[in-house]
């Protein structure tokens, strides 16, 4: 189904979110993806990724309270839609299948 293709960036960004569910804003997303994949994120790449994400509706935000930490500023928290999980579930799946597909001689000493 074409409406769920992901591009890679955009998997990996919905995959964080879902993994920092509750607690995923820009710099909690950004760590977190430099964090496990020893990535290096660009905040202008993230942020043109998750509002991108909001458009197609996989992904929805609301504003946190505000604090006195961060001057006033609130956190703009994202959370996984149902439709993003369902962008996600098609990706798994479709990559599943590819993995699946390949033989097994192709891979035999690969992981040794």
């Amino acid at each position: 189904m074409k409406d769920f293709q992901l591009g890679e960036f955009e998997e990996i960004v919905l995959l964080t979110v879902a993994i920092l569910h509750g607690d995923a804003y820009g710099v909690s997303v950004k760590k977190e993806i430099e964090e496990r994949l020893k990535r290096s994120v660009s905040v202008g790449a993230l942020q043109s990724a998750l509002r991108r994400m909001e458009e197609k509706d996989y992904l929805r935000s609301e504003f946190g309270e505000t604090t006195a930490r961060r001057g006033g500023k609130r956190k703009r928290y994202f959370e996984i839609t149902d439709l993003g999980k369902q962008a996600l579930a098609y990706t798994k799946e479709t990559r599943n299948q590819l993995w699946d597909a390949i033989p097994d001689v192709v891979l035999k000493f690969a992981w040794q």
